[in-house]
Parts: C-alpha cells; structure tokens; sequence
C-alpha cells in the first residue's frame, strides 16, 4: 500500500501516471480533439508551445493524451485554441451526485 509520501517522492522522481485503458482513451480523446482544434485553426505545434509558453514536445504529448503532462499545459493550450472555458464545465451536470441528494432527501421526507 502507499503512503502519501511514498506517492510524493514517486511524483518527484518525475514517475508518469498509471491511467486504466478506458481512462488512457478518454485521454487519447482529447488530445485527438485539440489536435482537430488546432488544425481548424491552422496552427501548427510550435505555434500554439509559443502562445501557450511551452515545448512543441509538449503540445504533442497532449495531443497523444499523454498523462505525464501536467494540467497546467492543457489548460495552457486550450486558452490559445480559446476552449479553455469548456474545461471548467467538467461536473456541472453531475447526475449521479444529484441522484444521491435526491435519494437522502426522499428518506428525510418519510
């Protein structure tokens, strides 16, 4: 089992997240959105690593869905392709989390 500091030093020694295949895709999803969000744009990798003050290795590595890359260069990348706001809508429709109230609800009402 880990220790929160056994995960800190893992994390220093610069150790890329282990990600489960069906969260690996969800990643590789959204690398492959923003590489569409940039060609639309015809930008190219450079482009976007200068405006959004990073690496083109770096840019490439989101558009793979790479989950070494920390979210600060995702978000970083999404302001210069201006989706950056689409990220803070993540959980806004939390049905499972309104399902769980509702049930405690209904059991306060009996």
């Amino acid at each position: 089992m880990y220790s929160k500091s056994n995960i800190t030093k893992e994390y220093k020694k610069g150790k890329t997240p282990v990600v489960s295949p069906i969260r690996q895709e969800t990643l590789s999803i959204l690398g492959e959105n923003i590489l569409l969000a940039r060609k639309r744009r015809k930008l190219t990798q450079q482009m976007v690593a200068e405006r959004a003050d990073t690496t083109r290795l770096t840019v490439a590595n989101i558009e793979k869905g790479n989950p070494s890359v920390a979210i600060g260069h995702y978000i970083n990348v999404l302001a210069v392709l201006n989706q950056d706001k689409d990220l803070a809508k993540v959980c806004t429709n939390d049905s499972l989390g309104q399902k769980l109230i509702d049930i405690e609800l209904l059991k306060k009402k009996s």
